[in-house]
């Protein structure tokens, strides 16, 4: 089992950055594939960026693309999202997501839909005010 827990979320104005980060505990995190996902009310969860188990292959929605950085720190069990240049749009629960890899399976896939993935933490809350 692995229990996430994410942090940094808040509130912001247009222009400005946050850096959500989510901790792991339970499990390391270099045995799964990372994902960040939002869900805005009325609206589907979507995923903003993934990163594979390996770290060599990231994957961003266009939405996300250019603005928003995916790491990963297997050493300190930690996902992160930095977030520049927010906009009005980007106001959403943020989720982080992690996904058990075999051993033997492909370190450099990475995942985008919510079925793939097999924990995830509570949310925490980016508002971005215009």
């Amino acid at each position: 089992q692995v229990q996430l827990v994410e942090s940094g979320g808040g509130l912001v104005q247009a222009g400005g950055s946050l850096r959500p980060s989510c901790a792991a505990s339970g499990r390391t995190l270099s045995s799964h594939a990372l994902g960040w996902f939002r869900q805005a009310p009325g609206k589907e969860r979507e995923c903003v960026a993934a990163i594979s188990r390996s770290g060599s292959s990231t994957h961003y929605a266009d939405s996300a693309k250019g603005r928003f950085t995916i790491s990963r720190d297997n050493a300190k069990n930690t996902v992160d999202l930095q977030m520049n240049s927010l906009k009005p749009e980007d106001t959403a629960v943020y989720y982080c997501a992690a996904r058990t890899m075999s051993p033997f399976a492909n370190g450099n896939l990475y995942y985008t839909s919510v079925p793939r993935y097999d924990y995830w933490g509570q949310g925490t809350q980016v508002t971005v005010s215009s």
